[in-house]
């Protein structure tokens, strides 16, 4: 009886050794341990007119870690596409333009905000009004993800002063 017991147990074990070679080690260190991830410091959308197809979203991502990050792309229920762009200036006019990745550095933070680096959502699926919500799930260059709800609200086009 022992031997089988015991060829059981090492099954067991052989199956739970192949799990955390197929899944990585994070699995044996544990979310507390885990490598640090960025977090999401206001996220919110822009609200946009009935019938209008895209939107953009903005928020501040924080590192805490001691290596630079990357957000590389993302995914929400509202829009067909979800890009990551800037706005640069060409020509002395103001143009918007996809990039591959936002970097955040180390011990450093990132701000996307209108006129700068965004979150673009193209081809709407709904109406973005203010005081709803919208759910993004967005991939960071080590291959994880993060929820984000982001509030919709009103948000002006930027704006120039000249004093």
């Amino acid at each position: 009886m022992n031997a089988n017991r015991d060829m059981t147990v090492n099954k067991t074990l052989g199956l739970a050794l192949a799990a955390l070679l197929l899944h990585g080690t994070a699995a044996l260190a544990g979310p507390a341990l885990a490598g640090p991830t960025l977090e999401v410091e206001d996220p919110y959308a822009r609200a946009v007119p009935p019938g209008q197809t895209n939107s953009a979203v903005f928020m501040r991502l924080v590192n805490g870690g001691d290596a630079p990050r990357a957000l590389v792309g993302g995914k929400s229920e509202a829009a067909e596409v979800v890009e990551l762009h800037t706005h640069t200036m060409a020509d002395g006019m103001m143009k918007m333009r996809r990039v591959e990745r936002i970097e955040v550095p180390a011990k450093g933070s990132e701000t996307l905000e209108p006129g700068g680096l965004h979150i673009m959502l193209i081809g709407l699926k709904r109406d973005l009004v203010p005081g709803g919500t919208v759910a993004l799930t967005l991939d960071l260059d080590d291959g994880s993800t993060l929820a984000v709800q982001a509030q919709v609200r009103e948000v002006q086009a930027m704006e120039h002063h000249h004093h």
